[in-house]
Protein backbone atom coordinates (compact mmCIF):
# COMPACT_ATOMS: atom_id res chain seq x y z
CA UNK A 1 0.00 0.00 0.00
CA UNK A 2 1.50 3.46 -1.28
CA UNK A 3 2.26 5.46 1.73
CA UNK A 4 0.26 8.14 2.42
CA UNK A 5 1.51 11.78 1.17
CA UNK A 6 2.01 14.76 3.92
CA UNK A 7 1.79 18.29 2.79
CA UNK A 8 5.24 19.81 4.21
CA UNK A 9 5.11 23.08 1.82
CA UNK A 10 1.60 24.59 2.17
CA UNK A 11 0.63 23.00 5.82
CA UNK A 12 4.29 23.61 7.51
CA UNK A 13 4.36 19.78 8.68
CA UNK A 14 1.55 20.63 11.34
CA UNK A 15 0.54 16.83 11.47
CA UNK A 16 4.59 16.00 12.46
CA UNK A 17 5.13 18.42 14.87
CA UNK A 18 5.30 16.98 18.19
CA UNK A 19 2.77 18.43 21.08
CA UNK A 20 4.83 19.86 23.50
CA UNK A 21 6.98 21.46 20.28
CA UNK A 22 7.14 25.62 20.95
CA UNK A 23 5.52 27.98 18.36
CA UNK A 24 7.61 29.28 15.09
CA UNK A 25 6.93 32.36 15.98
CA UNK A 26 7.80 32.56 19.82
CA UNK A 27 10.55 34.60 21.27
CA UNK A 28 12.34 31.66 22.38
CA UNK A 29 13.02 30.33 19.04
CA UNK A 30 13.18 32.85 16.65
CA UNK A 31 15.49 35.06 15.68
CA UNK A 32 15.57 39.04 14.87
CA UNK A 33 13.45 40.13 11.60
CA UNK A 34 12.66 42.97 9.71
CA UNK A 35 10.37 44.73 7.54
CA UNK A 36 11.79 48.03 5.05
CA UNK A 37 9.14 49.76 4.03
CA UNK A 38 8.80 52.98 2.02
CA UNK A 39 6.31 55.16 3.92
CA UNK A 40 4.13 57.18 1.28
CA UNK A 41 4.59 54.45 -1.65
CA UNK A 42 5.83 56.75 -4.84
CA UNK A 43 5.98 60.01 -3.21
CA UNK A 44 9.27 59.29 -1.87
CA UNK A 45 10.80 59.26 -5.35
CA UNK A 46 12.68 56.84 -7.69
CA UNK A 47 16.25 56.84 -5.85
CA UNK A 48 15.01 56.18 -2.26
CA UNK A 49 13.08 53.46 -3.74
CA UNK A 50 15.86 52.29 -5.20
CA UNK A 51 17.53 52.81 -1.51
CA UNK A 52 14.90 51.12 0.36
CA UNK A 53 15.42 47.69 -2.70
CA UNK A 54 18.88 47.72 -1.48
CA UNK A 55 18.95 48.36 2.01
CA UNK A 56 16.48 44.82 2.07
CA UNK A 57 19.18 42.90 0.23
CA UNK A 58 21.75 44.01 2.84
CA UNK A 59 19.36 42.61 5.80
CA UNK A 60 18.64 39.03 4.27
CA UNK A 61 17.94 36.46 4.44
CA UNK A 62 15.97 37.30 7.67
CA UNK A 63 13.56 40.21 6.16
CA UNK A 64 10.84 40.99 3.50
CA UNK A 65 12.19 40.93 0.47
CA UNK A 66 9.71 41.58 -1.76
CA UNK A 67 7.24 43.57 0.41
CA UNK A 68 4.82 45.91 -2.18
CA UNK A 69 3.09 49.02 -0.42
CA UNK A 70 0.68 51.08 -1.68
CA UNK A 71 -0.04 54.96 -1.02
CA UNK A 72 -3.13 54.14 1.03
CA UNK A 73 -1.13 52.21 3.52
CA UNK A 74 -0.14 53.69 7.11
CA UNK A 75 1.91 52.75 9.84
CA UNK A 76 -1.08 50.78 11.47
CA UNK A 77 -1.22 48.65 9.01
CA UNK A 78 2.09 47.50 8.92
CA UNK A 79 2.26 47.12 12.65
CA UNK A 80 -1.08 45.02 12.60
CA UNK A 81 0.68 42.44 10.47
CA UNK A 82 4.42 42.58 12.64
CA UNK A 83 3.14 40.55 15.23
CA UNK A 84 2.36 37.42 13.29
CA UNK A 85 5.13 37.74 11.16
CA UNK A 86 7.42 37.48 13.76
CA UNK A 87 8.64 40.61 13.00
CA UNK A 88 10.85 42.21 15.54
CA UNK A 89 12.29 45.81 13.84
CA UNK A 90 10.93 48.12 11.52
CA UNK A 91 12.88 50.03 9.32
CA UNK A 92 10.73 52.76 7.55
CA UNK A 93 12.06 55.63 4.88
CA UNK A 94 10.61 58.25 4.18
CA UNK A 95 10.44 62.14 2.46
CA UNK A 96 9.98 65.27 4.11
CA UNK A 97 8.43 68.37 2.56
CA UNK A 98 11.58 70.20 2.20
CA UNK A 99 12.95 67.10 0.04
CA UNK A 100 14.99 65.64 3.24
CA UNK A 101 15.11 61.58 3.31
CA UNK A 102 14.83 60.50 6.75
CA UNK A 103 15.23 56.94 8.25
CA UNK A 104 13.22 55.44 11.70
CA UNK A 105 14.64 52.17 13.47
CA UNK A 106 11.90 51.06 15.75
CA UNK A 107 11.86 48.04 17.90
CA UNK A 108 8.64 46.29 17.59
CA UNK A 109 6.39 46.03 19.86
CA UNK A 110 7.77 48.44 22.88
CA UNK A 111 10.17 50.59 21.13
CA UNK A 112 12.30 52.76 21.22
CA UNK A 113 12.00 54.71 18.09
CA UNK A 114 15.78 56.27 16.95
CA UNK A 115 14.96 58.92 14.03
CA UNK A 116 17.90 59.55 11.30
CA UNK A 117 18.37 62.42 8.78
CA UNK A 118 20.13 60.59 5.48
CA UNK A 119 22.79 63.08 5.02
CA UNK A 120 24.10 61.22 2.02
CA UNK A 121 23.52 57.59 0.15
CA UNK A 122 25.15 55.74 -2.54
CA UNK A 123 23.18 52.67 -3.82
CA UNK A 124 24.00 49.28 -5.12
CA UNK A 125 24.57 50.35 -8.71
CA UNK A 126 26.54 53.25 -7.90
CA UNK A 127 29.38 51.47 -5.72
CA UNK A 128 29.49 48.82 -8.75
CA UNK A 129 30.30 51.06 -11.35
CA UNK A 130 33.15 52.52 -9.38
CA UNK A 131 34.72 49.48 -8.68
CA UNK A 132 37.63 47.73 -10.96
CA UNK A 133 35.93 44.30 -10.33
CA UNK A 134 32.60 44.53 -8.63
CA UNK A 135 31.37 41.21 -6.57
CA UNK A 136 27.86 39.56 -8.32
CA UNK A 137 25.06 38.60 -6.11
CA UNK A 138 25.60 35.22 -4.74
CA UNK A 139 25.95 33.15 -1.76
CA UNK A 140 26.63 36.01 -0.12
CA UNK A 141 22.86 36.65 0.99
CA UNK A 142 22.10 33.01 2.00
CA UNK A 143 23.71 33.90 5.80
CA UNK A 144 23.38 37.33 7.65
CA UNK A 145 26.04 39.42 7.48
CA UNK A 146 28.81 39.94 10.88
CA UNK A 147 28.46 43.10 12.45
CA UNK A 148 30.99 45.25 12.67
CA UNK A 149 30.45 48.62 15.44
CA UNK A 150 33.50 51.31 16.08
CA UNK A 151 33.19 54.41 18.24
CA UNK A 152 29.67 53.89 19.64
CA UNK A 153 30.51 54.76 23.03
CA UNK A 154 32.65 57.26 23.22
CA UNK A 155 34.95 58.30 26.33
CA UNK A 156 35.16 61.66 28.24
CA UNK A 157 35.21 65.30 26.30
CA UNK A 158 35.45 63.12 22.99
CA UNK A 159 32.36 64.63 21.51
CA UNK A 160 31.24 67.95 21.37
CA UNK A 161 27.33 67.95 21.26
CA UNK A 162 24.35 70.24 22.33
CA UNK A 163 22.57 68.93 24.15
CA UNK A 164 24.85 66.08 25.12
CA UNK A 165 23.88 62.85 24.36
CA UNK A 166 23.59 60.73 27.80
CA UNK A 167 25.92 57.36 28.16
CA UNK A 168 22.35 55.29 28.85
CA UNK A 169 21.67 56.19 25.24
CA UNK A 170 24.39 55.34 23.66
CA UNK A 171 24.68 52.22 25.44
CA UNK A 172 20.88 51.50 24.18
CA UNK A 173 22.29 52.86 20.93
CA UNK A 174 24.99 50.01 20.83
CA UNK A 175 21.85 47.40 22.04
CA UNK A 176 19.63 48.39 19.15
CA UNK A 177 21.94 47.80 16.31
CA UNK A 178 23.52 44.66 17.49
CA UNK A 179 19.96 42.57 17.95
CA UNK A 180 19.76 43.76 14.26
CA UNK A 181 21.49 40.53 13.08
CA UNK A 182 21.39 37.09 15.41
CA UNK A 183 24.63 36.62 17.79
CA UNK A 184 27.56 34.66 16.46
CA UNK A 185 29.45 32.19 18.61
CA UNK A 186 32.85 31.37 17.76
CA UNK A 187 32.66 27.84 19.10
CA UNK A 188 29.65 26.60 17.01
CA UNK A 189 29.79 29.58 13.76
CA UNK A 190 31.04 28.03 10.76
CA UNK A 191 33.61 30.70 9.14
CA UNK A 192 32.23 29.66 5.67
CA UNK A 193 28.92 30.79 6.34
CA UNK A 194 30.08 34.44 6.72
CA UNK A 195 30.37 35.85 3.75
CA UNK A 196 29.71 39.80 4.39
CA UNK A 197 30.45 42.43 6.55
CA UNK A 198 28.30 45.00 7.73
CA UNK A 199 30.39 47.90 8.94
CA UNK A 200 28.93 50.97 11.38
CA UNK A 201 31.39 53.54 12.15
CA UNK A 202 30.28 56.27 14.37
CA UNK A 203 32.26 59.92 13.06
CA UNK A 204 34.05 61.33 15.95
CA UNK A 205 34.45 65.39 16.27
CA UNK A 206 36.92 66.65 18.53
CA UNK A 207 36.07 69.85 20.26
CA UNK A 208 37.65 72.98 18.96
CA UNK A 209 36.32 75.28 21.37
CA UNK A 210 33.27 76.03 18.92
CA UNK A 211 30.10 76.54 20.77
CA UNK A 212 27.46 76.67 17.68
CA UNK A 213 24.93 73.87 17.36
CA UNK A 214 25.82 73.69 13.49
CA UNK A 215 29.62 73.09 14.16
CA UNK A 216 28.56 69.60 16.37
CA UNK A 217 27.74 66.62 15.08
CA UNK A 218 26.17 64.86 18.29
CA UNK A 219 25.28 60.95 16.41
CA UNK A 220 26.74 60.63 12.41
CA UNK A 221 27.02 56.92 11.59
CA UNK A 222 28.48 56.09 8.42
CA UNK A 223 27.56 52.27 6.92
CA UNK A 224 29.59 50.31 4.24
CA UNK A 225 28.56 47.01 3.28
CA UNK A 226 31.12 44.24 2.27
CA UNK A 227 31.87 40.92 1.08
CA UNK A 228 34.48 38.74 2.12
CA UNK A 229 36.52 37.48 -0.45
CA UNK A 230 39.27 34.77 0.51
CA UNK A 231 41.72 33.00 -1.90
CA UNK A 232 44.87 31.01 -1.41
CA UNK A 233 47.76 32.62 -0.95
CA UNK A 234 51.61 31.83 -1.75
CA UNK A 235 50.98 30.38 -5.15
CA UNK A 236 51.77 31.65 -8.47
CA UNK A 237 49.63 33.02 -10.88
CA UNK A 238 49.76 29.82 -12.82
CA UNK A 239 48.84 27.52 -10.19
CA UNK A 240 45.75 29.88 -9.41
CA UNK A 241 44.64 30.22 -12.46
CA UNK A 242 44.64 26.30 -12.81
CA UNK A 243 42.82 26.01 -9.58
CA UNK A 244 39.96 28.46 -10.93
CA UNK A 245 39.90 25.93 -14.01
CA UNK A 246 39.11 22.75 -11.87
CA UNK A 247 36.80 25.28 -10.31
CA UNK A 248 34.76 25.72 -13.52
CA UNK A 249 35.22 22.22 -14.74
CA UNK A 250 33.07 21.05 -11.63
CA UNK A 251 30.42 23.82 -12.02
CA UNK A 252 30.23 23.39 -16.22
CA UNK A 253 30.74 27.03 -16.37
CA UNK A 254 32.47 28.34 -19.27
CA UNK A 255 36.32 27.69 -20.25
CA UNK A 256 36.87 31.15 -21.11
CA UNK A 257 39.42 31.62 -18.51
CA UNK A 258 41.29 28.49 -18.65
CA UNK A 259 44.93 28.18 -19.82
CA UNK A 260 46.01 27.09 -23.33
CA UNK A 261 48.33 24.14 -22.27
CA UNK A 262 48.50 22.69 -25.76
CA UNK A 263 51.99 24.20 -26.80
CA UNK A 264 53.84 22.89 -23.49
CA UNK A 265 55.60 19.65 -23.35
CA UNK A 266 55.01 19.80 -19.20
CA UNK A 267 53.38 21.04 -16.52
CA UNK A 268 56.30 22.65 -14.85
CA UNK A 269 57.32 24.90 -17.49
CA UNK A 270 53.68 26.38 -17.29
CA UNK A 271 54.64 27.16 -13.83
CA UNK A 272 57.68 27.59 -13.75
CA UNK A 273 58.53 29.41 -17.39
CA UNK A 274 57.87 33.50 -16.62
CA UNK A 275 56.68 33.31 -20.48
CA UNK A 276 54.80 30.23 -20.51
CA UNK A 277 51.18 30.84 -21.94
CA UNK A 278 51.25 34.17 -19.68
CA UNK A 279 51.63 32.17 -16.22
CA UNK A 280 54.40 31.56 -13.99
CA UNK A 281 56.39 33.64 -11.35
CA UNK A 282 57.46 37.04 -13.15
CA UNK A 283 58.79 39.06 -9.89
CA UNK A 284 58.48 38.22 -6.48
CA UNK A 285 55.36 40.21 -5.51
CA UNK A 286 53.23 39.03 -8.29
CA UNK A 287 52.81 35.59 -6.18
CA UNK A 288 50.70 37.35 -3.79
CA UNK A 289 47.53 39.04 -4.41
CA UNK A 290 45.89 42.09 -3.38
CA UNK A 291 44.92 41.46 0.46
CA UNK A 292 43.64 42.47 3.35
CA UNK A 293 44.88 40.42 5.70
CA UNK A 294 45.85 36.44 5.99
CA UNK A 295 44.52 34.31 8.06
CA UNK A 296 44.75 30.42 8.28
CA UNK A 297 41.79 28.65 8.06
CA UNK A 298 40.75 24.16 8.49
CA UNK A 299 40.88 22.93 4.57
CA UNK A 300 37.77 22.03 3.43
CA UNK A 301 38.54 19.58 0.69
CA UNK A 302 36.70 16.61 0.98
CA UNK A 303 37.70 13.52 2.86
CA UNK A 304 36.91 9.57 3.09
CA UNK A 305 35.70 8.62 5.99
CA UNK A 306 37.52 5.60 7.17
CA UNK A 307 36.14 2.94 9.97
CA UNK A 308 38.01 2.56 12.83
CA UNK A 309 40.13 -0.92 11.61
CA UNK A 310 40.91 1.47 9.00
CA UNK A 311 42.11 4.55 11.11
CA UNK A 312 44.20 2.53 13.33
CA UNK A 313 45.87 1.25 10.63
CA UNK A 314 46.67 4.32 8.86
CA UNK A 315 47.76 5.71 12.17
CA UNK A 316 50.41 3.13 12.33
CA UNK A 317 51.46 3.84 8.91
CA UNK A 318 51.64 7.63 9.70
CA UNK A 319 54.41 5.87 13.01
CA UNK A 320 52.25 8.42 15.59
CA UNK A 321 53.15 11.64 14.28
CA UNK A 322 50.57 13.72 15.86
CA UNK A 323 51.62 16.90 13.70
CA UNK A 324 51.22 15.82 10.84
CA UNK A 325 48.36 16.49 8.16
CA UNK A 326 46.87 19.51 10.26
CA UNK A 327 44.68 20.53 7.74
CA UNK A 328 45.55 24.10 7.52
CA UNK A 329 45.97 26.80 5.16
CA UNK A 330 46.70 30.08 4.71
CA UNK A 331 44.13 32.50 2.98
CA UNK A 332 44.01 35.73 1.35
CA UNK A 333 41.17 37.83 2.84
CA UNK A 334 39.85 40.87 0.53
CA UNK A 335 36.79 42.93 1.55
CA UNK A 336 35.13 43.86 -2.01
CA UNK A 337 32.26 46.69 -1.09
CA UNK A 338 28.62 45.24 -2.20
CA UNK A 339 26.71 48.72 -0.97
CA UNK A 340 24.91 50.53 -0.44
CA UNK A 341 26.27 53.35 1.37
CA UNK A 342 24.79 55.79 3.96
CA UNK A 343 25.50 58.51 6.15
CA UNK A 344 22.99 58.72 9.19
CA UNK A 345 22.45 61.49 11.32
CA UNK A 346 20.49 60.70 14.31
CA UNK A 347 17.98 63.57 15.48
CA UNK A 348 15.58 62.28 17.69
CA UNK A 349 15.33 59.10 19.83
CA UNK A 350 11.55 58.73 21.68
CA UNK A 351 9.60 55.83 23.52
CA UNK A 352 7.31 53.92 21.77
CA UNK A 353 6.98 52.54 18.16
CA UNK A 354 6.77 56.17 16.22
CA UNK A 355 4.83 57.82 18.87
CA UNK A 356 6.11 58.22 22.69
CA UNK A 357 7.80 60.75 24.72
CA UNK A 358 11.16 61.96 23.80
CA UNK A 359 14.10 60.69 25.69
CA UNK A 360 16.34 62.91 23.41
CA UNK A 361 16.36 65.73 20.89
CA UNK A 362 19.25 66.81 18.58
CA UNK A 363 17.99 70.52 18.19
CA UNK A 364 15.76 70.73 21.54
CA UNK A 365 16.59 70.97 25.00
CA UNK A 366 14.29 71.10 27.78
CA UNK A 367 14.88 72.43 31.65
CA UNK A 368 14.74 70.46 34.59
CA UNK A 369 11.00 71.95 35.34
CA UNK A 370 9.71 71.95 31.29
CA UNK A 371 11.42 68.25 31.87
CA UNK A 372 8.99 67.02 35.17
CA UNK A 373 5.73 68.87 33.22
CA UNK A 374 6.73 66.59 30.47
CA UNK A 375 6.46 63.24 32.99
CA UNK A 376 3.41 64.80 34.45
CA UNK A 377 1.91 65.03 30.88
CA UNK A 378 2.88 61.34 30.46
CA UNK A 379 1.34 59.81 33.49
CA UNK A 380 -2.10 61.98 32.92
CA UNK A 381 -1.95 60.37 29.79
CA UNK A 382 -1.16 56.65 30.83
CA UNK A 383 -3.81 57.11 33.48
CA UNK A 384 -6.12 58.36 31.45
CA UNK A 385 -5.55 55.45 28.90
CA UNK A 386 -6.03 52.89 31.62
CA UNK A 387 -9.44 53.83 32.28
CA UNK A 388 -11.00 54.02 28.94
CA UNK A 389 -9.77 50.44 29.03
CA UNK A 390 -11.41 49.78 31.90
CA UNK A 391 -14.47 51.32 30.96
CA UNK A 392 -14.35 49.41 27.68
CA UNK A 393 -14.13 46.23 29.37
CA UNK A 394 -16.74 46.69 31.92
CA UNK A 395 -18.86 47.78 28.83
CA UNK A 396 -18.49 44.50 26.90
CA UNK A 397 -19.00 42.78 30.59
CA UNK A 398 -22.57 44.24 30.66
CA UNK A 399 -23.27 43.90 27.25
CA UNK A 400 -22.55 39.79 27.57
CA UNK A 401 -24.77 39.50 30.66
CA UNK A 402 -27.30 41.36 29.28
CA UNK A 403 -27.82 39.15 26.32
CA UNK A 404 -30.08 36.36 26.67
CA UNK A 405 -28.79 32.43 26.84
CA UNK A 406 -28.71 31.16 23.22
CA UNK A 407 -31.20 28.89 23.92
CA UNK A 408 -33.88 30.83 24.61
CA UNK A 409 -32.54 32.98 21.66
CA UNK A 410 -33.29 30.67 19.55
CA UNK A 411 -36.62 29.38 20.81
CA UNK A 412 -37.62 33.19 20.70
CA UNK A 413 -37.18 33.08 16.98
CA UNK A 414 -38.44 30.00 16.37
CA UNK A 415 -41.85 31.15 17.63
CA UNK A 416 -41.66 34.83 16.17
CA UNK A 417 -41.32 32.94 12.75
CA UNK A 418 -43.87 30.31 13.08
CA UNK A 419 -46.20 33.12 13.59
CA UNK A 420 -44.96 35.24 10.63
CA UNK A 421 -45.20 32.16 8.77
CA UNK A 422 -49.43 31.57 9.83
CA UNK A 423 -50.21 35.67 9.42
CA UNK A 424 -48.66 35.05 5.82
CA UNK A 425 -50.39 32.01 5.18
CA UNK A 426 -54.04 33.53 5.81
CA UNK A 427 -53.24 36.58 3.33
CA UNK A 428 -52.34 33.99 0.19
CA UNK A 429 -55.37 32.07 0.84
CA UNK A 430 -57.30 35.55 0.31
CA UNK A 431 -55.39 35.81 -2.17
CA UNK A 432 -55.91 32.61 -4.23
CA UNK A 433 -59.37 32.94 -4.34
CA UNK A 434 -59.40 36.19 -5.84
CA UNK A 435 -57.39 35.09 -8.71
CA UNK A 436 -58.87 31.85 -8.83
CA UNK A 437 -62.13 33.76 -9.71
CA UNK A 438 -60.11 36.34 -12.12
CA UNK A 439 -59.26 32.69 -14.04
CA UNK A 440 -62.71 31.15 -14.81
CA UNK A 441 -63.94 34.84 -16.58
CA UNK A 442 -64.34 33.62 -20.25
CA UNK A 443 -61.27 35.30 -22.63
CA UNK A 444 -62.96 36.34 -25.89
CA UNK A 445 -61.54 34.44 -29.25
CA UNK A 446 -60.56 31.58 -27.61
Amino acid sequence: MARRRHKKRTHLGAQTRPSNATPANSSAVRGPKTMVIRMGAGDVGSSVSQLVKDVRSMMEPATASRLKERKSNRLRDYTTMAGPLGISHLLLFSRSSTGNTNLRLALFPRGPTLHFRVERYSLCKDVRKALRHPKGGGKEYLSPPLLVMNNFLSAEGDIQSKPPIPKHLETLLTTIFQSLFPPIFPQSTPLSSIRRVLLLDRQISKSTGTTSSADSYPYIINLRHYAIVTKPTGLSRGVRRINAAERMLKERASRKGMPNLGNLEDVADYILDPSAAGGGFTSGSESEMDTDAEVEVMDVNHRKVLSKKQAEEAHKTEGGDQHRGTGTQKRAVRLVELGPRMTLRMTKVEEGVCGGKVMWHEYLSKTEEEMKEMERVWETRKREKAERKRVQKENVEKKRKSKPPADENADGLQADAVEDYSDDSDDNDDGDEGFTQRERIPVPGR
